[in-house]
């Protein structure tokens, strides 16, 4: 593709009329970071989005480009319309408008406790929400594109790391699965380089103090085999992965969440991707044609490391580079997480501020009176625990009142979306985190 360079200003990309398409095709329900994509236009005079290693991301669209064509179900282009108008799935151009929000629905006030939480402060919690964490309908509930001018000349992001020559996506998933084992989490585990990858290197480097070079998979190889084995392994899937409980769907509506069992996964697949740090569609890759409800099927997952141990004195949030560092009482950096932190319309807060209750598999309160009206709901209702629910598997409450630390029903989108106000990482992180935390921990907001 042959692309001229363009200003980077991505006003349009807030217009609700634009839409994005991927290079396979498929719509992109999120927008990007403005840190993590450059902004070009293509030989067609559409504008692009490129990563810092020079993949296509996504071509912009605007409806009107289609003419008179037929329109999808929701009213917005889709992909057979593009082809319509003479796209291709090698030169795509559609940017979706804002979904009504980031995860299908709008947060509600603060989680309650499940009987599950492991010794963990069992009470109820205050009805005072969340900060609007995944507020609802509108068009400003996606994070824009455009960054903080202000902190874009005062903080620059780290360079993203180059590999050499052309790695496998085996050699990229040893470097992911060697991160995750060290506690600096590269995120989902997808076999992809991208931004989350570089961020945790660096984190390893501050953890360990010395240097890792990502080009040399030999070492790393060499260093899995001393830390639990090859990163990718075979794994039976058993009787209770086949059972579940599952659920056909998570709906959108919160009543019709809440009369829901739990928010649990929708498939074995979803449920495996989670246990094993794994973006569901590279799980799904790995192992062609394979029906995972039987028991006993032998599948191919990644190899994660355990759980990170020691007891975390302080956290730092930085905004600007979406990374958590968890910290031991000598300074000593314990762990690093990619993490969704707030955004230019609803940010964060700034200063110290401290843990004040941790809840394992909380379930969810929504309370129209507190933070939104979702729907045409005016009652308050108990949405119930679960992986799939508006705060995840994690609840970790702060003394600025209606903001927290917590999961996410989409782990893929960590790093690459903002949220409304809170620190969001993926299930397993955000996890390991909470058993490190305890009451009087401070967490730091750094722009």
């Amino acid at each position: 593709m042959l692309l001229a360079a363009s200003p980077a200003s991505a006003q349009s990309l807030n217009d609700r009329n634009v839409i994005l398409v991927t290079p396979e095709g498929d719509v992109l329900d999120y927008v990007p970071d403005a840190a993590d994509v450059i902004v070009r236009t293509n030989k067609r005079g559409q504008r692009v989005l490129i990563d810092h290693y020079g993949n296509l991301v996504a071509t912009e669209m605007r409806p009107g480009d289609l003419g008179g064509q037929r329109r999808s179900q929701d009213g917005l282009p889709g992909v057979e319309d593009y082809a319509r108008a003479g796209g291709s799935n090698e030169d795509p151009g559609y940017f979706p408008a804002a979904p009504q929000s980031d995860y299908d629905g709008s947060t509600g006030s603060l989680p309650t406790y499940s009987d599950n939480n492991e010794g963990y402060q069992d009470q109820p919690l205050p009805s005072d929400g969340i900060a609007n964490d995944n507020m609802g309908a509108g068009e400003n509930d996606m994070a824009s594109l455009d960054p903080d001018p202000q902190a874009t000349e005062e903080r620059q992001p780290d360079p993203a790391i180059q590999l050499d020559g052309k790695k496998s996506q085996y050699e990229i998933t040893a470097l992911q699965v060697f991160l995750d084992r060290e506690g600096a989490s590269p995120g989902v585990i997808d076999g992809k380089m991208g931004m989350n990858v570089s961020k945790a290197v660096a984190a390893y480097d501050k953890i360990t103090g010395e240097t890792l070079d990502p080009n040399n998979i030999e070492d790393i190889m060499t260093r899995l085999g001393y830390s639990g084995g090859l990163p990718i392994m075979d794994y039976e899937i058993t009787a209770a992965d086949a059972a579940g409980p599952y659920v056909a769907s998570i709906p959108e509506d919160y009543a019709h969440k809440a009369a829901l069992p739990g928010m649990n996964y929708t498939s074995v697949t979803e449920a495996l991707a989670e246990r094993f740090h794994m973006d569901e569609a590279y799980l799904k890759a790995l192992n062609p044609g394979v029906d995972f409800t039987i028991p006993g099927t032998i599948v191919k997952v990644v190899n994660p490391g355990q759980p990170k141990k020691g007891e975390v004195a302080r956290i730092v949030a930085d905004k600007f580079r979406k990374q958590v560092y968890a910290y031991d009482a000598a300074g000593q950096l314990l762990a690093a997480y990619p993490a969704s932190i707030g955004s230019s319309d609803t940010p964060s807060p700034s200063g110290v501020h401290t843990v004040e209750r941790v809840a394992l598999n909380p379930n969810y309160t929504y309370n129209p009176k507190i933070n939104f009206q979702q729907g045409n709901n005016t009652k308050v209702l108990t949405i119930p625990p679960g992986p799939n629910g508006p705060v995840g598997t994690v609840w970790i409450a702060l003394s600025k009142p209606t903001y927290g630390i917590h999961g996410t029903p989409d782990p893929s989108r960590i790093g690459r979306s903002q949220s409304h106000g809170c620190i969001r990482l993926t299930n397993w992180d955000a996890t390991e985190l909470a058993k490190m935390v305890k009451p009087g921990v401070t967490v730091e907001f750094i722009d």
